[in-house]
């Protein structure tokens, strides 16, 4: 499918490709004279963002948030799609295999905005905008740490807790990477650019996302420490009760064992008072115990 946005009022051809076929990517390619390998191999969705100078144009890709991917993807090929733009002083062409509404919305909202007058002032709107996709899943991710965090201090079971905390580390530290990835992308056509208004409100939004992503990162890293630390805690409280019970036990035990063995001849095996004074020889134990625990603030 093909869109022509140059009708909607740019002073510019900005042709829009949506999911084309190989045969269609190589009459683009010969149509516009672009290197028909780069313009196949951009289809291929494992590519991360990137810049490169051809001899004609430049070429960007970007990937953009998936809004519809599954709720248990942790990767950047599952959590993103990406779109390739070849853009010149006078023509830019985007391609892209999955639907994206942020294309949309850039077509409508600048098509008569009197200030975009190049398709360079164009690409930095559509890699904000596609940078402008990860505000929500990130946000959505805050909030799903701070009420973890309120579960965990307040103590309260939630199903499969450390698998959640461990997809939010995931996808937090897939966002960091391809934050990390895009600014260099955008420090990159920087250089073959003069600076311009819309290039700075594109790296003021680069550096605003990646402050959000370094600390969603850093939350996530902090609230799975406090949380590994929280649970080992309570596994060292167990086994202090348990301690504590085998402190008790294990001269009583051993008193229990003694008086177990069967010879012949026990010097208190034939006293009257042998077992009310045996047992009471044993609570008097467990109380010097407890007295001695209770001065070292052990109970």
């Amino acid at each position: 499918m093909q869109s022509n946005f140059t009708q909607n009022g740019f002073p510019f051809e900005w042709k829009d490709i949506f999911n084309p076929s190989e045969a269609e990517l190589s009459e683009i390619a010969v149509l516009h004279q672009l290197p028909k390998a780069a313009v196949i191999d951009c289809m291929q969705s494992e590519h991360l963002p990137k810049y490169e100078s051809l001899d004609q144009y430049h070429f960007v890709i970007i990937r953009f948030f998936d809004a519809n991917c599954h709720s248990s993807s942790d990767t950047i090929q599952k959590l993103t799609r990406k779109v390739a733009i070849f853009y010149n002083e006078h023509f830019i062409l985007s391609i892209h295999r999955s639907e994206s509404a942020f294309i949309e919305k850039v077509a409508k909202k600048y098509a008569h905005d009197i200030h975009v007058q190049q398709p360079f002032d164009l690409v930095c709107k559509l890699v904000k905008n596609a940078l402008e996709t990860f505000e929500a899943p990130i946000e959505k991710m805050e909030q799903e740490i701070d009420l973890f965090e309120s579960k965990i201090f307040l103590k309260k079971k939630v199903p499969d807790l450390l698998k959640h905390l461990y997809l939010i580390k995931r996808k937090s530290s897939v966002f960091k990477k391809l934050n990390g990835i895009t600014g260099k992308v955008i420090e990159a056509i920087n250089q073959s650019h003069k600076r311009n208004t819309f290039y700075t409100d594109l790296k003021d939004y680069h550096l605003h996302l990646e402050t959000d992503t370094d600390d969603l990162n850093e939350n996530i890293h902090q609230l799975l420490h406090i949380y590994i630390s929280l649970a080992s805690q309570k596994t060292n409280e167990v086994m202090r009760i348990l301690t504590v019970f085998s402190a008790f036990f294990l001269p009583l035990t051993f008193i229990v064992g003694i008086y177990g063995m069967n010879f012949s001849w026990m010097p208190e095996l034939h006293a009257h008072y042998g077992y009310p004074a045996v047992m009471i020889f044993m609570a008097i134990v467990t109380l010097v115990i407890f007295q001695w625990f209770k001065r070292k603030d052990w109970l």
